[in-house]
């Protein structure tokens, strides 16, 4: 009996240690991997206490790469991969398959202290392309416009140039940050500055979202798309996902998960 019992135990800790070894690895865009899925994942530990998640954050493009390259799970990405990422996945043996995620709007945004509130897209353009370099030109005080961008990592980077700026390239002078809360609080200490960032980094010090020809990003407009930056945003995995990732995937998707999506400030699935 002593002996079936401590086998028993023994196989019992054997299951906890593979579980308790069991860790999620995730990679890609810091609009969904700084606030999002960290909340996400912290939600999904408290009924799964012996899963691990390393979340790195450092734009859609790493995200793509590593599910390209085998080194993450789950790609986090704000675009959608190009065709040369899919053929890359399948010279590699895989399969880049995206899961869209939550809905997003890239929202145009400013110094709380600067009067401008609305802008055009043509206007978004001229700015962001170094065609319009003074606020008198969009009905601003008079003074240079600072442009503070994301890097060329970011998937937001290359959707914001496509999507605004009719694949005009950056202007010059424009500062390249590593993320959107980077942008939000360059903004927020510059009264000249303007950006973009996602709609969960709106409630930074000191920044206000322009509406941009005449509609403001928010849940509503991002969800049926009247508001012209709006964009999906996804997981990326090695073609169907299994096991643990599949589970957390599954859970991002589900009402509950879909509940902190909207907390955090992104728009939830239909």
């Amino acid at each position: 009996m002593k002996k079936i019992l401590a086998l028993s135990i023994a196989a019992a800790l054997a299951v906890c240690s593979v579980h308790a070894d069991t860790k999620i690895v995730i990679k890609g865009s810091d609009t969904l991997g700084a606030k999002l899925v960290p909340q996400l994942a912290e939600a999904y530990k408290a009924s799964h206490p012996g899963v691990s998640f390393s979340i790195a954050a450092e734009g859609s493009t790493t995200g793509i790469a590593a599910i390209i390259d085998g080194t993450a799970d789950i790609g986090m990405a704000s675009r959608r991969a190009f065709d040369t990422e899919f053929s890359a996945a399948a010279s590699n043996g895989r399969t880049l398959k995206p899961t869209i995620v939550a809905y997003d709007g890239i929202a145009v945004i400013v110094n709380s202290s600067n009067p401008v509130s609305r802008l055009t897209k043509a206007q978004v353009e001229g700015i962001f392309s170094g065609e319009i370099t003074d606020w008198s030109a969009v009905g601003g005080k008079a003074g240079p416009i600072s442009i503070y961008t994301r890097n060329t990592s970011s998937g937001t980077y290359s959707d914001f140039k496509k999507m605004a700026m009719s694949g005009k390239d950056y202007a010059g002078s424009a500062q390249k940050m590593a993320g959107n809360e980077e942008i939000a609080s360059e903004v927020g200490k510059n009264p000249n500055g303007i950006g973009y960032v996602g709609m969960a980094y709106l409630s930074a010090a000191g920044v206000k979202a322009t509406s941009v020809n005449g509609v403001k990003p928010s849940i509503a407009t991002v969800q049926n798309h009247s508001y012209p930056l709006s964009r999906s945003t996804f997981y990326y995995t090695n073609g169907a996902p299994t096991g643990e990732a599949k589970a957390f995937l599954d859970f991002t998707l589900s009402p509950a998960g879909q509940k902190i999506v909207q907390e955090v400030g992104f728009a939830p699935l239909k």
